[in-house]
């Protein structure tokens, strides 16, 4: 069994998408395979109905995958297939784009004005880019929970994780996708598939993580980190990429800590990549974009 060191840790950074919704990305559009599988992650916690109600209008995806989870709120959506509906607090929806789809999501806050979620984009394989679109939507009730003897609590989205299986099934990369809360002062090592790349996303609480009980051994990002202090731990909004390994270990801090930790079978294939849409070329790329000008991106 080895712990999982920690590649880099850092602070998702505020940007503005769809008609001006003020989110923070932990990642996105820069070097994808660090994260293969996985192309972008968007946290839209807000609780500023000015920063969120407009949305993102209608608009295309093809190639890829995009997995809402809502913690707070409720996210309307509606897609060139006819399909309409909601997501609510807990509930999760699993868009698989493939050959491309056109739709709208539209977020609506709680009675307090609270909007809480994420969004990750994964990445399709080349064989399955122009593959049918199709959802999975699980609500809150429908994704298991395991309670550990520490009081550790693991919601599973997607994937095999302590004896559980998620209700997310039949996606290409293999991924786990779990929604972890340690108890204050509690160290736990939780298991990782040794082939996967994984990332843990904080966004309550604290903690340290790899060796637990020193200091990270890559404490920032490599580019002029000897010039800052350390962070002792991470904390709200705080992305932690992980190297090789099979098990991951968190030392909770006094308040606790809750995470995203996400992990998926790199693709380890050529990404042609612009806004919504990710292919393998660019000519593969440009055909999509001319399909969308001439009317016939949509398949049937």
């Amino acid at each position: 069994m080895s712990i999982r060191p920690v590649k880099y840790l850092r602070k998702s950074t505020p940007t503005l998408e769809g008609a001006g919704v003020h989110l923070r990305r932990a990642f996105g559009f820069g070097k994808t395979s660090d994260f293969d599988p996985f192309l972008l992650l968007d946290d839209f916690r807000n609780d500023i109905p000015e920063d969120y109600l407009a949305g993102f209008p209608w608009h295309p995806h093809r190639g890829i995958e995009t997995i809402t989870y809502v913690l707070s709120g409720t996210v309307e959506h509606g897609d060139s297939m006819g399909n309409r509906g909601s997501i609510g607090a807990g509930d999760i929806q699993w868009m698989t784009a493939g050959r491309g789809i056109i739709h709208q999501e539209m977020p609506k806050g709680d009675e307090v004005g609270r909007m809480h979620g994420f969004q990750l984009w994964a990445n399709l394989p080349a064989s399955l880019k122009m593959t049918e679109p199709h959802y999975q939507e699980v609500k809150a009730l429908e994704i298991p929970e395991v309670i550990d003897d520490d009081g550790t609590r693991a919601r599973i989205v997607c994937g095999k994780f302590w004896g559980k299986t998620g209700p997310v099934t039949g996606i290409a990369a293999d991924p786990v996708y779990i929604d972890v809360s340690i108890a204050p002062g509690k160290r736990k090592i939780l298991p990782v598939e040794t082939t996967s790349q994984a990332f843990a996303y904080v966004f309550a609480g604290s903690g340290k993580f790899c060796n637990a009980s020193g200091p990270l051994s890559v404490p920032t990002e490599a580019i002029k980190w000897l010039d800052t202090s350390p962070p002792i731990e991470a904390d709200n909004r705080s992305l932690i990429l992980f190297d090789s390994g099979d098990e991951v270990e968190v030392q909770a801090g006094a308040d606790g800590i809750r995470f995203l930790l996400i992990s998926g079978r790199p693709l380890q294939e050529p990404v042609a990549w612009y806004g919504p849409i990710v292919m393998n070329t660019q000519a593969e790329l440009r055909k999509a974009f001319e399909e969308l000008q001439e009317g016939t991106f949509l398949k049937k």
